[in-house]
């Protein structure tokens, strides 16, 4: 499937059409969930600490907010009110995606080898472990809320 202007107009459109009572009990339930996913990517993280910048770099970021900047530049992104983000990096530290998916050995122009480095994944595996319990706690704080709009 791709993401097309007219698929995301739709999708924009159905947001949109979600009642305020809805998007008010989903928010916490989004905070908590990412929160959770953070705080674990930061324990499996703990295995690839060399100086705990990685591990420092993990923020939260909850609905209608910016992320802070995650890359050289300062590239950040605004979040949906239904969106809570997990980032990893700061303009300083870039590495996140070496500790994630490891490295390959390369060679320098004078034959020199760079060497190579394991992947230690943290933030898909973390993902992984909760997002059976995230779904669970936003379906429950939507159904709660269609509950209290029906009485």
């Amino acid at each position: 499937m791709s993401i097309t202007r007219q698929s995301s107009d739709a999708l924009a459109k159905r947001l949109a059409a979600i009642p305020r009572e809805i998007v008010a009990q989903v928010q916490p339930a989004l905070i908590k969930g990412v929160q959770k996913v953070a705080a674990d990517a930061r324990t499996l993280a703990e295995a690839s600490r060399r100086t705990g910048e990685t591990i420092d770099s993990i923020e939260t970021t909850g609905p209608n907010s910016t992320t802070p900047a995650y890359a050289q530049g300062g590239a950040t992104r605004t979040t949906h009110e239904l969106q809570a983000v997990v980032t990893v990096g700061n303009p300083d530290v870039r590495t996140a995606h070496l500790v994630e998916f490891g490295t390959d050995e390369r060679h320098h122009q004078d034959g020199a080898s760079t060497g190579t480095m394991p992947a230690t994944p943290f933030l898909l595996p973390a993902w992984r472990l909760n997002r059976a319990r995230v779904q669970r706690r936003i379906n429950s704080a939507v159904n709660k809320a269609i509950r209290e709009a029906s009485q």
